[in-house]
């Protein structure tokens, strides 16, 4: 039977190492360990288990850049024989020493049918999501709980209904909302729902409310069961501080019958800098996705928390890619049906989004995008429910090919948002 391989992509930088040499020495090391000395006969034995050299892609410096830009982008098969079929397994395998090996950044991941085969991914998906709300026709727009630390509930609640009353699909946590006695979480979801039921009798609108699930690991399938029954209907998790693989046994589970909302928060640890960590596109787009994530934030473009346009473009595209070519290692995917079966993503670029920016965002991301917003509701002129009015105007007005400030003219809460932040095309 012949060996399936997942493929690890690295950019190393180095400024007089003999990449090829580097890459053998990656591909023995994390692997087999050692292979120039062992017996014919073990090597036999062992062969199975050698990580392959794919390729390698020397990158020198112009006449005028220093040397010390000199990179290779390099590219490891790890066979799936040395690893167990989990998202920690395979990262430790390879990049768990390697991370600490001077200036190299995990740039992309492939994974063998077997391995995929072990991940149903997201259970609602994009498609899910829009069904649960019944919207099918336009980018779908979330608000943020924002300073409701130490507040009680009828204060949450009060909160609650404004950006519910004001056109959102979705509220979501603050991902620092954690359990406490003024705001447990199934009183915290019991009050939220009233308010969502309240309003949806005024706006005949339906709402999903992402509460924040959190405490300690053991005990979150039973935090998650109780605001599943308190009426949650979509949960917000900071996968990064608790592991991909969480987030993978709760979206599979039975008793999680809503969709999972990925928070980035700890992200920054990871992915910015060119010479370490895990590229934006693994790291918040391909792993959350294969790990059952059906909303992912990760920061915009456009607001206060910049992320390059580019690595933005490419969380996209893995989020919602249908081709089994971006996630298959290629030798597999070629013998592949070339779908992939893993439900998409939805989409959500976050911070320092306002009406303004709706341009750009359904200009990057099209229709199939949640734009979210916290104080671009919340710090409205005219008050929360205004916030969310002028965020609706402003993908009405994309969505009919006006532009923003014509279609203000006869809206004044698009007119006030702009007056306030500015259009930026």
């Amino acid at each position: 039977m012949s060996n399936s391989y997942c493929v690890a992509t690295y950019r190393c930088y180095d400024e007089k190492a003999d990449f090829a040499k580097k890459a053998q020495g990656i591909a023995v090391g994390l692997t087999v360990g050692s292979w120039t000395d062992l017996p014919e006969a073990k090597k036999a034995e062992m062969e199975r288990h050698l990580g392959k050299v794919i390729d390698v892609q020397v990158h020198e410096p112009g006449a005028n850049a220093p040397l010390s830009e000199r990179y290779a982008d390099i590219s490891i098969a790890y066979p799936d024989a040395n690893f167990s079929r989990d998202i920690p397994a395979l990262l430790v395998t390879v990049f768990g020493k390697l991370s600490m090996d001077g200036r190299i950044k995990l740039i992309d991941l492939s994974f063998s049918e077997a391995f995929l085969s072990a991940f149903p991914g997201p259970k609602f998906g994009l498609q899910g999501v829009r069904d649960l709300l019944g919207v099918h026709d336009r980018p779908l727009l979330m608000s943020i709980f924002k300073s409701v630390i130490g507040h009680d509930l009828s204060t949450l609640r009060e909160q609650f209904y404004l950006q519910a009353a004001s056109g959102v699909d979705l509220v979501k946590d603050d991902e620092i909302l954690f359990e406490n006695p003024l705001t447990p979480i199934e009183k915290r979801v019991e009050a939220c729902i009233q308010a969502a039921k309240q309003a949806e009798s005024e706006t005949g609108q339906k709402l999903l409310y992402a509460t924040n699930l959190t405490g300690p690991t053991f005990s979150l399938l039973d935090q998650a069961r109780k605001a599943i029954d308190a009426g949650a209907n979509a949960l917000l998790f900071n996968v990064l501080s608790y592991g991909f693989d969480v987030l993978s046994e709760l979206s599979r589970h039975p008793d999680i019958k809503v969709p999972i909302m990925a928070h980035p928060a700890m992200a920054g640890a990871f992915y910015p800098s060119p010479h370490y960590g895990i590229a934006a596109n693994v790291l918040l787009g391909k792993l959350m996705r294969l790990a059952g994530a059906d909303l992912v934030l990760f920061p915009s473009p456009y607001g206060s928390v910049v992320m390059p346009r580019e690595e933005n473009m490419a969380i996209k595209e893995v989020l919602l890619t249908q081709q089994a070519s971006d996630y298959v290692y290629s030798s597999e995917a070629s013998s592949s049906n070339g779908a992939l079966s893993l439900k998409t993503s939805f989409p959500v670029p976050s911070a320092g989004i306002h009406p303004g920016l709706v341009p750009l965002i359904l200009r990057d991301f099209g229709e199939q995008v949640i734009v979210n917003a916290g104080g671009g509701i919340h710090g409205h002129p005219m008050g929360t429910i205004a916030g969310g009015r002028a965020f609706r105007q402003a993908i009405a007005a994309c969505q009919a090919g006006i532009p923003l400030r014509q279609y203000a003219e006869n809206h004044p809460e698009l007119q006030a948002a702009i007056d306030a932040w500015g259009i930026k095309e």
